[in-house]
């Protein structure tokens, strides 16, 4: 009974880990394309560059006046934040 019990509390341990490990891989909903589509939306000028963090894009952009801004555009909504 005792190595029965234990056959079971393995098994549902191992489920509860692939469930947290797939729901923690996956991929985001924005691509890098589509990040600097609609970072050049929020801001005129030309990508720099296009860095990628953990929840967001990070999109450098050089503005016709010769600023340099950074947009965050969060990977799973798209939503735009200049920073």
């Amino acid at each position: 009974m005792r190595v029965l019990l234990a056959f079971c509390f393995s098994l549902l341990l191992t489920v509860i880990s692939y469930h947290a490990y797939s729901a923690t891989d996956q991929k985001p909903q924005v691509s890098k394309k589509q990040a600097v589509a609609l970072a050049e939306e929020a801001e005129d000028g030309k990508t720099l560059k296009i860095t990628e963090q953990k929840n967001v894009y990070t999109v450098r952009i050089l503005k016709t006046d010769g600023r340099v801004v950074d947009i965050l555009v969060n990977k799973k909504t798209g939503k735009v934040k200049k920073d």
